[in-house]
């Protein structure tokens, strides 16, 4: 089976550790479905992984990926949910790729209740942009920043697939949206999406109720200070660094929720899916690359230029 996958694992040059050839095809467990792949998109989860963060050398080679639409056995178009049950996990789970093979590949297997049904609507590229970076932005907004209760939101790091996705979910929610970026080509194309963009560390022309924070300690202070009374403040990432400094007296004199995030459930990937249908919200695609190109789409992941998400046409 044609796949691309880590064959070791190299923290200061990860796409040395990246391999695309022939594996053989794992037996999946009982209960699992084989999915045909016909898309998938990569993630700094790819990355992480590459750089040997959360696979150890015992589980090489490991296909990566978590992101993937196709065809199931029975002819229909899913999407399939990359989370899945694990007992030697501490957190009761992992993603594809972790513990077991990813979505960079002719075919993915996952347990059933996985598959969620792909809208006519939705392209198969767009489908797999979906189940990591979107869905965590709309866990993000929903769930944990409970945003429905908000006026206004903050994104930092506009540009990356989580935090572009939610301008572009809370944009359809009717919410005033602010996005940061240190590029104004970036700030350009988030003033296009409907939101206002701001350099990093600007004041804001009002405090907001949800921050979408993914960059960590850069800027997390201003995360903090551009957020109202009882704002939450919902974290999935540190790319720029995770020891951020914490001014602990504005989090109790402002009643201030720093709340953790990652990923989200099958039923939320369902609201999120059925969200993009009403509203005719797609996903943002930053460029797609023929599946032999994978190399190269890692290549343009990794350059930090991109803005959305970088798909695979399995197809082509």
């Amino acid at each position: 089976m044609r796949a691309a996958y880590a064959t070791k694992a190299n923290s200061e040059d990860p796409l040395s550790a990246l391999t695309v050839g022939d594996l053989p095809e794992a037996t999946p467990p009982d209960g699992w479905v084989t999915v045909d792949v016909r898309a998938s998109s990569l993630n700094h989860h790819d990355i992480w992984s590459l750089r040997g963060v959360g696979l150890p050398a015992d589980r090489l080679p490991m296909v990566l990926g978590c992101d993937a639409a196709g065809v199931d056995p029975a002819g229909n178009e899913v999407i399939v949910y990359s989370v899945v049950p694990d007992d030697g996990d501490p957190r009761g789970l992992s993603l594809l790729s972790e513990r077991y093979p990813g979505a960079l590949a002719e075919r993915v297997s996952v347990p059933a209740a996985n598959l969620i049904p792909k809208p006519a609507g939705l392209t198969f590229a767009e489908a797999a942009c979906l189940p990591t970076a979107w869905l965590t932005a709309w866990n993000m907004l929903t769930t944990r920043g409970r945003v429905a209760e908000a006026d206004a939101v903050l994104v930092q790091g506009a540009g990356g697939g989580v935090a572009t996705a939610a301008v572009v979910l809370a944009v359809a929610m009717g919410k005033r949206v602010y996005a940061t970026s240190r590029e104004e080509w970036k700030r350009e194309r988030v003033t296009a999406l409907g939101a206002t963009a701001v350099e990093p560390g600007a004041r804001l022309p009002e405090r907001v109720d949800v921050v979408i924070e993914s960059v960590g300690a850069p800027t997390f202070d201003h995360s903090m200070k551009s957020s109202k009374p009882e704002a939450r403040i919902v974290v999935c990432g540190a790319t720029g660094g995770h020891q951020a400094t914490v001014d602990l007296r504005r989090v109790f004199a402002m009643r201030l929720e720093i709340l953790g995030a990652t990923m989200g459930t099958a039923d939320e990937l369902r609201s999120l899916v059925g969200f993009l249908a009403e509203r005719e919200v797609r996903p943002i695609i930053d460029s797609t690359f023929a599946f032999a190109e994978v190399a190269e789409a890692f290549e343009h992941l990794h350059s930090g230029t991109v803005f959305g998400k970088v798909v695979l046409d399995h197809s082509r």
